[in-house]
């Protein structure tokens, strides 16, 4: 039998010719590099970006660049058998890459079911079949088994240098929506956009799930006074002390590997029985 696979890469349009098992892998995706610990090929990854923190053990790793941009110098010594990395803002990189290096890129998730899916092409593309299988498998169950709710109007926010909201095609409103809750920006048709800060006080959310900028703190009080200076002092979710700050200082909510799955939809689930 051939001792290479053939795996083809629909976001740059080629064919990699991978070894069977794969002994050096750059991962400039969070998500991936998760993904990659968790089907237990930690230990094959030779380089990642600035933001990979999940697990705790990537940021031992040696560190290429941001999302877009990398060190071409450093990531041509690490030999790579493979590079990942996502499409949306990794799409351009990913396709310089690709003049040069093997890259495989990955769809960037809409959904919760599309995160699920990730899991599986990524053991589909390491030849990890049985490790992806039995993970995505995991992530179904557990999104089976976390309590669900009734109702929940829920505003999110990221801070992403600046305050960033999601609209209908985020794996965030669809995970509010499994959950039995509902995003206020649920109809708007896009990914992510800059809240009008009107808009959001008309719709009046039950509760509103913050996260500040990833390694920053930022404690309730400071966010709900934040808050108040836009003239959402009377919204209900204000009022009544409904306003959630994602433990940190990692990403939860902006971060769609597995323990999004795992933990931030958990939290998420625990934010709106708060309504109960």
């Amino acid at each position: 039998m051939s001792e290479k696979r053939r795996v083809f890469c629909e976001v740059t349009g080629r064919t990699l010719e991978l070894p069977k098992r794969l002994q050096r892998i750059v991962s400039l995706s969070p998500a991936i590099t998760e993904t990659l610990y968790e089907l237990g090929l930690g230990d094959k990854v030779v380089g990642v970006s600035a933001f990979d923190v999940h697990p705790e053990e990537a940021r031992k790793k040696p560190i290429l660049g941001s999302y877009s941009h990398t060190n071409i110098d450093k990531l041509i010594t690490l030999e790579p058998e493979l590079v990942f990395l996502t499409t949306g803002y990794q799409r351009d990189l990913a396709l310089r890459l690709a003049d040069t290096f093997p890259v495989y890129a990955a769809e960037l998730p809409l959904s919760v079911s599309s995160i699920v899916d990730m899991v599986r092409r990524i053991g589909l593309v390491t030849g990890e079949l049985r490790a992806g299988d039995m993970l995505s498998k995991r992530l179904f169950q557990t999104v089976c088994e976390i309590p669900k709710v009734t109702h929940g109007r829920a505003y999110i926010e990221i801070d992403l240098g600046g305050p960033v909201s999601f609209g209908a095609y985020s794996y965030l409103t669809d995970a509010l929506n499994l959950l039995g809750g509902s995003n206020i920006f649920a109809d708007e048709p896009c990914e992510w956009l800059t809240p009008d800060f009107q808009f959001v006080r008309a719709a009046a959310p039950e509760i509103i799930l913050y996260e500040p900028k990833m390694f920053r703190r930022e404690k309730l009080i400071e966010v709900s006074k934040k808050f108040v200076t836009r003239g959402w002092a009377d919204l209900e979710s204000v009022r009544g002390n409904r306003i959630f700050v994602s433990p940190g200082p990692a990403d939860m909510m902006a971060h769609h590997g597995p323990s999004f799955i795992t933990k931030t939809m958990p939290w998420m689930a625990e934010c709106l029985r708060s309504l109960v």
